[in-house]
């Protein structure tokens, strides 16, 4: 049996370790991955660095396509990535989450008929204005099997007419946090690098284009982790496309009072959420992480796709609205419960079993 593993950005190199690792370790011999970087994420410290820290086989394909409008993009992969599937032949197609890539795979795949499974299928932030919503939407729309993270994706499916071959076989990230979080600890050093007491710094996040793409937007974020910074350290590991905007915009004094790197290997940015007393972010992985590892979160987002981490009181939505960012951030503080609602860490062994069901 032959999968084909499209992945092109940072998240999804993450989740693909985690699926990999049970192909490799549980399967061999019977499955053969072929794993499709689309270049989606091409800066070394967001692709390279993380095929080698986190053990992935280095892709067979590498189709080096970044940059450009959205439609443009996802055009170029999606004729790269049919040309890989005839070449190729899988019987299965594997996806991860929403980016361009996911549509890209998806599309290229349904188009000559190879079965999709779409990894972290239903999430829903119900604001179509979001290309990851749209994504996500087609993507769900040409899978075959639907592996959902929560109970609420599954119900988002039922409500859109899919119910057949939908499971919820828990959160794969919440396998990564599982399998990582002991080592991160021990292997990272940034806290050292950076100068940082655990619990005594807030680690912020920004690259969506809701946020990056609105000057207004934008400016109030960092106005926002400026202010808090004069209270709290803040730490701003910087998306290049942010950079470059944050730039254009003439914001760059907003970074005078935080502390900037490049964006980050995946140990570090793992034991930097850990060590954080809050964190801030708009990536919905982010979220997901500090849910597991017990650090309030403020959201500077309007809606989220990982509602259950609002419903139970560890995640807060603030939008880019200043004050309630900054008010969240400094009034956050761990809740005494925590109830586990991302499967139990063998999410990935459930979706390989599942595919290879399907073959069998």
């Amino acid at each position: 049996m032959k999968i084909v593993t499209v992945v092109g950005a940072r998240p999804q190199f993450i989740k693909a370790a985690a699926v990999s690792r049970v192909i490799r370790n549980d399967y061999a011999g019977q499955i053969e991955e072929v794993l499709v970087h689309t270049g989606q994420h091409y800066d070394d410290n967001m692709s390279k660095v993380f095929f080698e820290e986190l053990d992935i086989p280095h892709p067979k394909h590498n189709l080096e396509i970044s940059g450009g409008q959205h439609g443009a993009m996802t055009g170029r992969m999606l004729e790269a990535v049919e040309n890989v599937l005839l070449q190729e032949k899988p019987d299965w197609l594997l996806i991860y989450g929403d980016t361009n890539s996911t549509l890209a795979g998806a599309l290229a795949a349904a188009k000559l008929h190879i079965p999709v499974a779409h990894i972290e299928a239903g999430l829903r932030s119900f604001n179509m204005r979001m290309p990851e919503e749209v994504n996500r939407i087609l993507a769900d729309r040409v899978s075959s099997l639907l592996f959902c993270p929560t109970e609420t994706a599954v119900n988002n499916l039922k409500t859109e007419g899919v119910r057949r071959g939908v499971h919820n076989v828990g959160d794969v990230m919440y396998d990564v946090a599982l399998f990582y979080r002991d080592r991160a600890r021990q292997n990272s050093t940034i806290l050292q690098t950076l100068g940082l007491t655990p619990g005594a710094f807030a680690l912020a996040t920004c690259h969506r284009a809701e946020n990056t793409d609105d000057p207004q937007r934008l400016s109030s974020i960092l106005s926002a982790l400026a202010e808090i910074a004069t209270q709290l350290p803040v730490v701003l590991p910087l998306h290049p496309r942010t950079r470059k905007l944050i730039g254009d915009y003439g914001l760059v004094p907003l970074l005078a009072q935080l502390t900037v790197t490049d964006p980050l290997p995946f140990l570090d940015m793992v034991a930097l959420e850990q060590a954080s007393r809050v964190i801030l972010t708009d990536s919905g992985g982010v979220q997901k992480e500090a849910f597991f590892y017990g650090v309030p979160c403020i959201t500077m987002r309007d809606e989220t796709e990982w509602v259950e981490t609002v419903d139970l009181g560890w995640n807060q939505l603030a939008g880019a609205n200043s004050r309630r960012i900054v008010e969240g951030c400094l009034n956050a503080a761990p809740l005494v419960t925590k109830p586990n609602v991302y499967g139990t860490g063998i999410a990935s062994s459930l979706v390989i079993a599942s595919i290879f069901g399907q073959s069998a």
